[in-house]
């Protein structure tokens, strides 16, 4: 049978829901049928990267009739982290075979105090729009469009500014770095609120690839560098404001963050946590988090795992976890899929 495109979108939605017994979401990532590499995030390969998210969105609808895991098809209009720094006058560097990265444009943080927060359709910010605009005449309006790349609006600030200049100023000049973020925050919004009326708020996260429908999801990477004091100064009320507006926020870190965990506590409205962590820090990210808050857990190294992640063993009842699996073949990729099935019900089963 089946597994609906509702059945998943119902799924995700009940997963986030702390009171709910839905505790796990499994997806088989496999190369069987897709659409062969995906052409790096270079304006020059525009039409290549149309090409292949529209290819992409089909082989995942076409897996949805043979592999019964969670995945919700997207159509990707995907970038690298560079488009919100890039907006503010950024350059950009576009390696041949890596992703494209924003280069600082300001060496100290009074000159980046001068700096003026543009209209979203006068960046590079409205080729995104044309882009996705698109991808859904050529797949129907009807298709779920995968978010771009978003940094909370501290770490765009840190893209712009000489990352030793900024880390100076966080101590030395602090009002110079929130107002620099506040900045980045008035672009970010604008964006979101006109991407969302536009293109709707049921979509799939940049990264990991979950389903939303409402809130925000974003990366916070930088608080791996800075005290607990500090979140609490830069980036919590900002996270607050952002769950506010869009009714709930998703939350990716690949830093080193367990320093701060108490603190992610306190921001309002989370549905998801992505942290990227060795097998030892996810468990201890369960203990912390409990039930609280869905997981998307990442071992360092192993994002696909060939069976059950090492951490599964130790995941309480009461967590709601993400599991990724690979296989090579789509036989494969169906028998990991009716496991994987087997295991959800079991966990579903202990909390009944």
């Amino acid at each position: 049978m089946v597994k609906t495109l509702a059945d998943r979108k119902r799924k995700w939605l009940d997963f986030m829901d702390p009171g709910s017994d839905e505790r796990t979401i499994f997806l088989v990532n496999t190369d069987a049928e897709g659409p062969g590499p995906r052409p790096l995030p270079q304006p020059r390969l525009l039409k290549e990267r149309v090409e292949w998210a529209y290819e992409n969105y089909g082989a995942q609808l076409s897996r949805m009739e043979w592999l019964r895991d969670d995945r919700v098809p997207a159509l990707e209009p995907y970038t690298g982290t560079e488009i919100f720094a890039e907006a503010f006058g950024c350059k950009v560097h576009y390696p041949d075979n890596d992703m494209p990265f924003a280069l600082p444009k300001y060496f100290s943080a009074a000159e980046a105090a001068e700096m003026k927060v543009p209209g979203v359709h006068d960046t590079p910010l409205h080729d995104l729009f044309e882009t996705a605009r698109r991808l859904r005449q050529k797949a129907g309006e009807g298709a779920a469009l995968r978010l771009p790349d978003v940094q909370s609006p501290l770490d765009i600030a840190a893209l712009i500014l000489y990352k030793e200049e900024f880390y100076s100023a966080m101590v030395e000049a602090p009002e110079l770095i929130r107002e620099l973020a506040a900045k980045a925050q008035a672009l970010l919004t604008a964006f979101l609120d006109e991407w969302f009326r536009e293109f709707g708020s049921a979509y799939i996260a940049h990264f990991p690839d979950y389903y939303m429908e409402g809130g925000v999801t974003l990366s916070e990477d930088e608080i791996g560098a800075f005290s607990p004091a500090m979140f609490n100064d830069f980036c919590l009320g900002t996270l607050n404001a952002l769950s506010d507006r869009y009714g709930g926020i998703g939350i990716h870190t690949c830093a080193d963050s367990e320093h701060q965990w108490e603190n992610i506590k306190k921001v309002k409205g989370l549905r998801l946590l992505n942290f990227v962590r060795s097998a030892d820090g996810i468990r201890e990210s369960f203990e912390c988090f409990g039930g609280a808050v869905a997981h998307w857990p990442i071992v360092n190294g192993s994002p696909d795992l060939e069976s059950d992640p090492q951490w599964l063993s130790a995941c309480p009842d009461n967590v709601h976890a993400v599991i990724t699996y690979r296989a090579k073949t789509r036989r494969a990729a169906a028998e990991t899929a009716r496991r994987a099935e087997e295991l959800c019900a079991r966990r579903r089963a202990a909390n009944v």
